[in-house]
């Protein structure tokens, strides 16, 4: 079978970590939709990647140079309008499964990830800018996303929590979006449409773990390499289990809430010397959502092994390695809360280099 098929088959919901204007142009995005792709996201990183190389956008700057736009309205304008085209593409997947998939993500300003009124009030923006109903607005999960991810759920408005790498914070994140739908059903909302996703991102967490264990040097710290992102993930699926068992859950899915899926993202092999498909073929179970890389997806077209959930079993498995990670000196929390000032770091400067880009493109195409 083909392992993006079995993928589906075993309850992933497999997802594009990549858009740009001429994936959107040429069909390419259309394509991996009928290949079985059902979602996209997007980040910063990648709409700065994609306006840097080549000349896809060039038209649209010159209308806009034209056009007297400034910088920020630029960017807003651009990325908004290929969301919204993606969109697009994938409302058919939408429709098809009830609005569960088929979902494109827009991420709030990464500046304003430690401000909860301005991210709220860019949240509605944004929902507002694209008007699509299978829209993602992406929140990062720090302390002060929590609220305005809270805020946005209960205006109606479906989230995509990013930037998640701790057990803790996705608990808070759990909570978040239950408190969310709450007030939305208070507010009479149909609870049905409101989708959301939390973003658990993995590679990241073995690259700053491998790291300490390749200082610490020893056979029991060479032994754990590659073990803690695996692990930390089927640990958090473990609290979402949890978490939609609870009374507290039941009561939102009687009134038609959808439940917020695990997502795993920085799902592409940073270390050369692990297969380059572990974080898929490691992290399948139902209702999960695996967004992936381009390279990461022909790769697991081409060879991924996929044997059916291997997240459910290994939970104590998955507890035993990050108590052998403690007992050598990896303190996981510490790690955790420097990998979310880092994503939000290289996420600001992705969007710096976005703006620097579409600026001198706005300079070169002024007539």
């Amino acid at each position: 079978m083909n392992p993006l098929t079995a993928l589906a088959d075993a309850g992933v919901a497999v997802w594009l970590d990549d858009l740009s204007r001429s994936r959107l142009t040429s069909g390419n995005l259309a394509a991996l939709v009928d290949r079985g792709v059902v979602g996209v996201t997007t980040n910063p990183t990648i709409f700065a990647a994609a306006v840097a190389h080549g000349d896809a956008y060039a038209p649209q700057l010159r209308e806009l140079a034209a056009a007297g736009t400034q910088v920020e309205d630029a960017v807003a304008t651009i990325t908004a309008d290929d969301v919204r085209a993606a969109a697009d593409v994938l409302r058919r997947v939408y429709d098809a499964s009830g609005t569960v998939d088929g979902r494109v993500s827009l991420e709030v300003d990464p500046r304003l990830a430690r401000d909860t009124a301005a991210t709220t009030v860019q949240a509605r923006a944004l929902w507002a800018r694209v008007d699509r109903p299978n829209l993602f607005i992406k929140i990062p999960a720090t302390v002060q996303g929590l609220p305005a991810i809270t805020a946005a759920l209960a205006e109606g408005i479906s989230v995509n929590v990013t930037l998640i790498f701790s057990l803790e914070r996705y608990k808070a994140v759990l909570d978040a979006h239950a408190t969310g739908l709450e007030r939305a059903r208070a507010a009479g909302l149909d609870l049905a449409p409101i989708g959301s996703v939390a973003s658990f991102f993995v590679s990241r967490v073995d690259t700053a773990v491998d790291a300490q264990l390749d200082a610490l040097g020893t056979p029991a710290a060479t032994a754990l390499r590659g073990k803690a992102a695996i692990a930390n993930a089927r640990l958090a699926y473990g609290e979402y289990l949890r978490f939609i068992a609870t009374d507290r859950w039941q009561a939102l899915a009687a009134a038609g809430a959808r439940v917020q899926r695990p997502l795993w993202a920085s799902t592409g092999v940073k270390d050369p010397s692990y297969p380059d498909t572990r974080y898929v073929d490691e992290l399948v179970a139902p209702q999960v959502v695996n967004t992936m890389p381009e390279k990461t997806l022909e790769a697991v077209a081409d060879h991924g092994r996929i044997t059916g959930d291997t997240i459910t079993g290994a939970q104590d498995e998955a507890r035993r390695a990050l108590a052998d990670l403690a007992s050598v000196g990896v303190d996981l929390d510490d790690v955790t809360a420097e990998l979310e000032d880092r994503g939000i770091d290289s996420f600001e400067a992705s969007w710096s280099q976005l703006l620097t880009t579409i600026g001198d493109g706005l300079k070169s195409a002024h007539p």
